[in-house]
């Protein structure tokens, strides 16, 4: 056999190379050319999900047989055909989703609340608790009161009387625990123990040795709450320098004029080395605290919400807010943010007090708590201390009598007018001795009608000087008795002893009274009119005319007869809204001072006998006093001047 050349083999080997490419190229076009477009991948993988779905359903459907099978066996009697199936797949797919579903929610509590994941979710509930002046509802979501009631008062309306607007506000402390921020108004709490005036409440973790409590024992009488929170076991957890406490609260309308209570609602607070500071009473106002404070106030009109710390809030940080209300349902939005200083070496806790109760000035200064009584404005320096001293001391004398307080403010006009009765003397004494020497004043404003007015001053002082008569003496009894004037400026509208109490017409001394409500306001007066005011107006005219008579006649001072009816005119718009118990008292005051100069001059006042006792002054004229020559100097240097 004729072996082939070895071009015949690599001919050969050749052909098969192409052959194979040939084949491989045919094979990988046939492959492209038969793939399914993505329409019918998509079609492909949905009946591939429809299969492992009816195997799932063939494995779910064969557990339901199972099942019968099992209750078949325990109970001795099939059930009915299919419903096994149906329900045991329903309940599989259903504890499936509900497992997932929990897992899902689990980790989402867990990253939003940390450890106290289990204290994420609950049922708010209220836990009542009171004493015979207060009954606070304290909600288990968040640990915080929610009513605040005062027992023992009303509002205008008759209706009870809360501290705050129940439905608005926040109520919270607010720290970190690790990376997690957390606010108690968030977390749900249990009763741990509960009486008729405290209760204390705990937000679980999920380490039950750790836990948070927040306790609220009421005084056993009085207007007292007090308030603890303790992280237990949770030292190296929580950032005590961030623990801060934030109230936000909105004070309601309990009062008949709801402009002139929100004059009166404030912030105040005091650092412990300084005096009590306050925020603006008239519009929007905040401040950050610079020190250590013993003591926040959110005032009312007539009550008050304070936060009290024997230890102070921290002024690192700390702030306070006032708001104006822009609704007639709201007084002022008050707020507070307050910070505690870190207890080195133990668990975080903060301790303070509440004081919900009134603005009476012997229960707030019975308290013990410094400066905590001038929350009430009772003026400043010796207005302050005219009404501290004397005004209050006797209003509080004759209100354990049991009177009426229309009665009380007349004996305390009589008691206060009776102790200025010398005063009013000295002064209606030496406006009758300048007032008898009106014919030598005439002689003098003759002879310097057309002169120098200095020279005509020199001359009328001589003559004064000669007749033991001072000038100024007229002018004490009036600065003695403005403080007082003033004092009841303040204490009136400040006593929340008038507060809801009539008299004749008034149905409240502590507001404004009124005889005829108008159907239009009238700018700056309202839209009522005052009895009490407006008869306080007409005493004030009346009084200033017979006044006005018993003073020297004042040459070029023609407007002293304008002020006569002014400052009349001026009071009635400016008084007209507030306390009628103010407006009442000082109609008295007037009619009282008139019947005093009419008395005393009537009586008293012998304007003969006091010329008589001038002239002869001024035969034997006394040596000039150092005020006399003093003011003689000053007058000759600056007659040298206008030379």
């Amino acid at each position: 056999m004729r072996t082939p050349s070895i071009f015949a083999a690599l001919r050969m080997d050749r052909n098969s190379i192409i052959g194979i490419v040939l084949i491989v190229a045919i094979l990988f076009g046939y492959t492209i050319w038969t793939m399914p477009s993505e329409e019918e991948r998509a079609r492909i993988a949905r009946e591939q999900d429809s299969l492992a779905v009816l195997e799932m359903e063939k494995h779910a459907k064969e557990a339901g047989r199972q099942a019968e099978l099992v209750l078949t066996d325990s109970s001795g009697a099939a059930t009915t055909p299919g419903t096994g199936i149906l329900t045991s797949t329903d309940s599989l797919l259903a504890m499936a989703d509900s497992a997932l579903i929990d897992s899902l929610r689990n980790n989402a509590l867990v990253q939003r609340f940390g450890p106290f994941a289990p204290a994420a979710e609950g049922t708010a509930e209220g836990v009542v608790i009171g004493n015979d002046k207060l009954e606070l509802s304290i909600s288990t979501h968040g640990a915080r009161p929610t009513v605040m009631l005062l027992k023992e008062y009303q509002t205008y309306r008759r209706t009870p009387l809360l501290l705050a607007d129940p439905d608005s506000g926040t109520y919270e402390y607010d720290f970190f625990i690790g990376d997690v921020h957390l606010t108690t108004s968030k977390l749900h709490f249990s009763v741990l123990q509960k009486d008729s005036s405290s209760v204390t409440l705990k937000a679980a973790t999920n380490d039950p040795d750790k836990f948070l409590l927040v306790r609220y024992a009421l005084e056993s009488t009085g207007f007292f709450l007090s308030t603890t929170t303790e992280f237990v076991g949770l030292k190296d957890a929580v950032q005590a320098d961030n623990l801060m406490f934030r109230w936000v609260l909105h004070g309601l309308n309990n009062e008949k004029h709801l402009p002139t209570e929100q004059q009166k609602c404030g912030v105040y607070y005091k650092y412990f080395t300084e005096d009590r500071n306050y925020l603006s009473e008239t519009s929007a106002d905040s401040t950050d605290l610079e020190g250590r404070t013993n003591w926040v106030a959110f005032k009312q009109d007539f009550f008050t919400v304070a936060m009290v710390s024997e230890e102070g809030f921290s002024g690192n940080g700390s702030s306070l807010r006032i708001d104006p209300s822009a609704d007639s349902t709201h007084t002022k939005r008050y707020q507070a943010e307050l910070y505690f200083d870190k207890k080195r070496g133990s668990e975080p806790t903060t301790a303070m007090r509440f004081y919900l109760g009134p603005n009476h000035v012997g229960t707030l200064s019975a308290t013990g708590i410094p400066d905590f009584a001038k929350i009430i404005d009772l003026g400043w320096g010796i207005f302050g201390w005219m009404n501290r001293w004397l005004v209050i001391p006797i209003f509080n004398l004759f209100d354990g009598w049991g009177w009426s307080y229309g009665i009380i403010i007349l004996v305390l006009t009589i008691v206060i007018k009776a102790l200025l009765m010398p005063l009013t003397y000295w002064n209606l004494v030496s406006s009758t001795k300048m007032r008898v020497l009106k014919p030598e004043m005439d002689v003098i404003t003759a002879k310097h009608k057309d002169g120098d007015a200095l020279k005509k001053q020199q001359a009328t002082m001589d003559l004064y000087r000669k007749a033991g008569v001072n000038p100024a003496s007229g002018c004490l009894p009036m600065l003695v008795q403005m403080p007082i004037l003033y004092a009841m400026f303040r204490f009136f509208p400040a006593s929340i002893e008038l507060r809801q109490e009539s008299f004749l017409w008034a149905d409240d001394l502590s507001s404004y009274d009124s005889i005829l409500d108008l159907p239009f306001t009238i700018p700056a007066y309202g839209d009522h009119v005052s009895l009490f005011t407006l008869l306080m107006c007409i005493s004030t005219i009346i009084y200033s005319v017979i006044n006005q008579k018993q003073m020297p006649t004042q040459q070029g001072m023609p407007s002293m007869k304008l002020l006569i009816w002014l400052f009349p005119i001026m009071m009635l718009f400016f008084l007209n809204n507030f306390s009628a118990g103010l407006s009442y008292y000082y109609l008295l005051a007037n009619v009282i001072s008139i019947l005093q100069m009419t008395v005393l001059k009537s009586w008293f006042v012998d304007e003969e006998k006091i010329r008589d006792k001038l002239l002869m002054n001024m035969k034997t004229p006394k040596k000039k006093s150092r005020w006399q020559q003093r003011l003689e100097e000053m007058q000759k240097q600056q007659a040298g001047r206008k030379k």
